[in-house]
């Protein structure tokens, strides 16, 4: 969340970013800011009477050595008032504090400077382009007909024991899945990142942690019972491991990968976007996450969007960049990069990437911090991104990859898979 002190700098120009995210701070950020200055004033009414009260002590403590037993009780008694008033007001802290929580919590965190105006992914802006697009013949076949050809998937089979969003993969299908996921984590430590096989449930701390709650709720799987959350993607367990933490400034970064299963309700999603692969419920990703200086966690989001860029290249996908417009943004991300591949058999692009820096939105609320050489505390910056989720990373390579003969296998996974081609 942001902090009291990013909003007191400038109001205005908070408003005025949170505009370009569609959202309407002016009432938000005025309340917040006459809810901190009843807090400041009823804290400085607090320390005022601590300091009557030492004062207050000391008399008492005179009075009795003179022997002014009585003076002493009237004293007690006016020691014993201004207690009752303390109570009241830390009540009244409590509440005040509360309501600034709340606020805060309902606010977007600020697109950064470098983020374009637009309200949908119309307006995202291409970056960069790669890779070569593939020649298909007119009748190739889209992703869900290859996994049927060749066993690969079955999404019945899902629906029955579970439900639609819930593909069973079989076979070569299965062990295709596994090798991308071998590989994603093979890349990632050799860029430096360390592996955490993190719980694929959470508790809320976690989840208003990274921002999930109170935002995102409607879109998570919720265990009632328990109060815990499906995890819809390894961010959040792994950025939570840094919750309540100070971090000695040398050991920064920190630079950490997992896979996990994610969970998605994906509420209100219809139509052709969400066949086979294109949109599930479960699906698998590895994800990395780096917890920064702020001074060096734009260089940090650049190396980020070069590892995701280098796992597209050697899997031979075409891709593009895409710089998210500030409508398409997430709520907590200050600005986000998504990478798109080519879907050859169903002729569009698909998301397979969202890299983000949270500058120290999700800090705040998680209180990450890091100690300086000069000994004092400051809040690290978030980063995080997809590298890669499986689901349209595996529709684009059946398709792609299809021939009379069969599936071609990238080089980069045959040494997982333990197969070139699937036929």
């Amino acid at each position: 969340m942001l902090t009291i002190q990013q909003i007191k700098e400038d109001p205005q120009e908070c408003v005025r970013r949170l505009a370009i995210k569609g959202f309407d701070g002016a009432e938000p950020i005025k309340n917040v800011l006459e809810a901190d200055e009843a807090r400041r004033a009823l804290q400085l009414k607090n320390d005022n009477l601590a300091a009557e009260l030492n004062k207050l002590a000391a008399s008492i403590g005179a009075l009795m050595k003179q022997g002014k037993k009585d003076d002493a009780e009237v004293i007690k008694a006016q020691v014993a008032a201004i207690k009752e008033d303390q109570k009241s007001i830390a009540a009244e802290l409590s509440e005040c504090e509360a309501e600034i929580r709340n606020i805060l919590l309902s606010i977007p965190n600020l697109p950064y400077a470098g983020v374009p105006e637009g309200r949908t992914a119309a307006d995202n802006i291409v970056e960069k382009t790669g890779g070569v697009m593939p020649e298909l013949p007119g009748d190739a076949l889209a992703h869900w007909d290859l996994a049927k050809k060749y066993n690969l998937i079955d999404f019945d089979l899902g629906v029955k024991i579970t439900g639609a969003g819930f593909p069973v993969y079989i076979g070569k299908g299965a062990r295709l899945q596994r090798a991308l996921i071998q590989f994603f984590l093979d890349q990632a430590n050799e860029a430096g990142y360390l592996e955490v096989q993190p719980p694929y449930v959470v508790n809320e701390a976690s989840g208003i942690g990274t921002g999930q709650l109170p935002d995102k709720e409607g879109q998570m799987y919720h265990c009632q019972l328990d109060n815990l959350y499906l995890i819809p993607t390894a961010e959040v367990p792994v950025t939570n491991l840094y919750r309540d933490v100070i971090i000695p400034g040398e050991q920064l970064p920190k630079k950490n990968c997992a896979y996990s299963a994610c969970f998605r309700r994906e509420a209100g999603s219809y139509g052709k976007d969400v066949r086979g692969l294109n949109r599930l419920h479960q699906f698998d990703k590895v994800e990395i996450v780096r917890i920064e200086k702020p001074e060096d966690s734009y260089a940090a989001l650049e190396e980020m969007k070069d590892h995701v860029q280098g796992l597209l290249e050697k899997l031979g996908l075409p891709w593009h960049i895409l710089r998210l417009c500030g409508g398409d943004m997430s709520f907590t991300s200050a600005i986000t990069f998504d990478f798109e591949v080519w879907s050859g058999a169903q002729q569009r692009w698909l998301e397979v990437s969202s890299v983000s820096n949270f500058e120290t939105y999700q800090a705040n609320r998680l209180k990450c911090r890091y100690r300086g050489a000069d000994k004092k505390t400051a809040l690290c910056h978030t980063l995080n991104g997809s590298a890669l989720a499986l689901p349209r990373i595996m529709a684009a390579l059946l398709e792609n990859n299809q021939t009379p003969e069969g599936i071609k296998v990238p080089e980069c996974l045959q040494k997982y898979t333990g197969f070139s081609i699937i036929d």
